[in-house]
This record gives structure tokens, sequence and C-alpha cells, in this order.
């Protein structure tokens, strides 16, 4: 589920990924106490500022319901250098986190900024986000052309048409 990063700030050992990965995988296993508690015992493995653990234990904490306490470790993460998908995977999250806590706008321009930073396997993720907030600032006609414009691509049939349905939504009308 974690891939190991690539910037000398952000590196773990195989082995350490490989619990890590485990333990993610097992989430549903734990009390959200416990499986905190163990995320942040491995985290602990780590020098104290390390970008991955402070990652892994603010994923803990919003993965447990607990977002007010993920956003400024998400912020120090990224602060000190998280790179690879785990970057991107925290600013995804953190939007999400924002946007549970009433700061939509502030998923936003993360979000957007996000979109026009580059592209890989985690778009749609970006996007879905994206949308989510959107609609919570009372964008919902952006929000849902972005999410159909996101899921066109995906269609067995009709990607055509779901994605020129998904621009017009947005399109102001030329005749009207």
């Amino acid at each position: 589920m974690n891939d190991a990063a690539t910037d000398a700030t952000d590196t773990t050992d195989a082995g350490w990924e490989e619990r890590s990965a485990e333990l993610w995988a097992a989430i549903d296993t734990y009390g959200e106490d416990d499986f905190r508690a163990r995320i942040g015992k491995l985290a602990a493995e780590l020098p104290p500022d390390h970008p991955a653990g402070l990652f892994e234990r603010a994923a803990a904490f919003d993965s447990t319901g607990r977002s007010d306490l993920a956003v400024p470790l998400y912020r120090q993460a990224l602060d000190r250098g998280l790179a690879g998908e785990r970057r991107r995977r925290a600013v995804i999250q953190l939007a999400s986190s924002l946007r549970n806590l009433g700061r939509a706008p502030e998923g936003v321009a993360l979000l957007t900024a996000e979109r026009d930073a580059g592209s890989d396997h985690l778009n749609d993720a970006v996007t879905v986000f994206l949308a989510l907030a959107l609609a919570d600032t009372g964008r919902e006609r952006e929000a849902l052309s972005l999410a159909l414009t996101a899921l066109a691509g995906h269609l067995p049939r009709y990607q055509r048409s779901a994605a020129n349905y998904a621009r017009l939504l947005v399109e102001p009308n030329p005749t009207g």
C-alpha cells in the first residue's frame, strides 16, 4: 500500500515499508486507539521528524476519525520534504481532512494545485476529492462535471458523450 519514497529525506527500508503495509491491510482488525498506537510505534522507529513517520501517523488519525489531529501532521510531513507517492497522498488526505473540518475552500485550493502539478495513477483520486470539496463550497455543477469527466474514461461505451455532457455542465450556454 505504501511505496518507499525516492527523496533522501523520506527514505525508509523495505522491512519498515512491509510492516507498514501489513498494519494498513489489517486496520479493521484493530480498535482505533490500538491501531493508532501501532502506527505510532512503527513511526517511532524513524527519526522524530521523519516525513514518512509523520505521514503515517497523520493517516492513522485521519482513518480513525481524527481529522483535527491529522491536519498538522500532514502539514509537517509535507514541510519536511515528504516525497513520491506519499506526498501526493498527503495532499489528497490533507484536503479531505480540511473539508471534514469545514474548511473546504482550503481543500479546493490544495487539490486544484495538485491537479495542475502532474499526472499519475492518483489523478482520479485527486478529482474525486476535489469534486467533494467543490460541492461543499456551493460549486455543485463544477463538482459534478469533474466527477463525470473522471468517470467517463472508465466507461466501456459512451466515453465521448459523457465527457461532452460533463463539459457542458460548466460551459456557458451559447444559445441562452
